[in-house]
């Protein structure tokens, strides 16, 4: 993961993604890329497509380079290779766009974390970004001073179709020398038995050099509660997921892990698309 995405609006969430981006750029010498996307109104967009300017527009253009251009001054970029762009589009789109031009390995977004109405203003973003990206996405809420990613929980049915995104998971980890745990979650509507369960986790497993790993069997009444309540049992760092990108972070496990999982756990996700 040598290019890191890191979209902007200039608010404490995106700073504290930013932070988290230099941490992983440090350990792994990658290049981070700050991306700002100015949304204007209709009539701006207009103009610009018209090819006449007005006032407004250049203002905000103006406004976007002289904000990025404080923070690639900060000393916290310093020693770090910093690329910074302004996009005119929509945000969820741009940055998608963004990082398949740019070749992206890896977007890190910050998030309130937050519900109801606040949720629907705020986190849609986030979640379209985690639902459509073709590459890791990393969503981070609390303070990323504190963050770290020593116990990393990663919940999946272990299928055959997640083998190429496990593999760059297996990846991200090594970064961090981690203590990796495989879990399972079973819930009334997709029981396996132990024995099962155990053997393919087993066969999953042994296709892979993994280091410092453990497997576990979680019973809940559901799949967010169950990988929650692992996570909040072995005070985890980090969550690790597949999504399909059809309809959010779906249809493993014989079902549908709710997009509610990254907007509300208080933890660190990172989603790998299948």
């Amino acid at each position: 993961m040598k290019r890191i995405l890191v979209p902007t609006d200039f608010s404490k969430h995106a700073e504290d993604a930013l932070k988290l981006a230099v941490q992983i750029a440090k350990k792994n010498k990658s290049e981070i890329f700050l991306l700002h996307m100015l949304e204007l109104p209709g009539q701006m967009s207009d103009a610009i497509s018209g090819g006449s300017g007005i006032p407004e527009v250049m203002l905000f253009i103006k406004k976007a380079n002289e904000t990025l251009q404080k923070i690639m001054e900060i000393s916290l970029l310093d020693g770090i290779s910093v690329t910074a762009n302004v996009q005119f589009e929509r945000a969820s789109h741009g940055i998608l766009s963004f990082s398949k031009k740019n070749k992206i390995d890896l977007i890190i977004m910050g998030s309130h974390g937050s519900s109801g109405i606040e949720e629907i203003l705020i986190g849609s973003n986030t979640e379209k970004v985690v639902r459509l990206s073709d590459i890791p996405v990393l969503v981070i809420k609390n303070d990323p001073d504190k963050f770290q990613a020593k116990n990393f929980v990663f919940a999946s049915d272990f299928s055959q179709e997640i083998k190429k995104s496990f593999k760059k998971m297996v990846a991200f980890t090594e970064i961090f020398d981690a203590n990796l745990f495989l879990v399972t979650i079973c819930t009334p509507n997709s029981f396996k038995s132990t024995t099962a369960t155990e053997k393919i986790m087993s066969d999953f497993a042994s296709d892979f050099d993994l280091k410092n790993y453990s497997m576990h069997i979680f019973n809940d009444s559901n799949i967010e509660n169950g990988i929650l309540n692992f996570t909040s049992s072995i005070n985890a760092d980090l969550i690790g997921l597949c999504t399909h990108g059809r309809t959010g972070l779906s249809h493993f496990f014989n079902g549908s892990v709710s997009e509610d999982l990254v907007n509300h756990t208080v933890k660190p996700v990172i989603t790998f698309k299948i």
